[in-house]
């Protein structure tokens, strides 16, 4: 139960500074943060471990924090290829 609280709160930060770098923070709630930031993580422990840099999800570091803030950096980054293409 702590993990799951711990994984949230973290998650919901990285969400937060990754829209605060793609400049969506404005169209973003707590929530969304959350979700990017946790699917983020889950993202960049992929490429990481694509690259041979991965992180273990099983342990808190400072390279699985890097690699999740990657993440949700691109993660971001497809939404709004996505939300741009079909404005159009």
């Amino acid at each position: 139960m702590v993990g799951l609280i711990v994984t949230l709160i973290v998650g919901g930060i990285i969400g937060w500074l990754a829209s605060i770098v793609m400049r969506t923070d404005a169209q973003q709630g707590i929530i969304l943060n959350i979700v990017v930031g946790v699917v983020g993580a889950f993202l960049g422990n992929f490429l990481g471990s694509f690259f041979g840099m991965g992180a273990s999800l099983d342990s808190f570091s400072p390279i699985g924090l890097l690699w999740a803030f990657i993440g949700a950096i691109v993660l971001l980054g497809v939404i709004n290829l996505i939300r741009r293409g079909s404005v159009r």
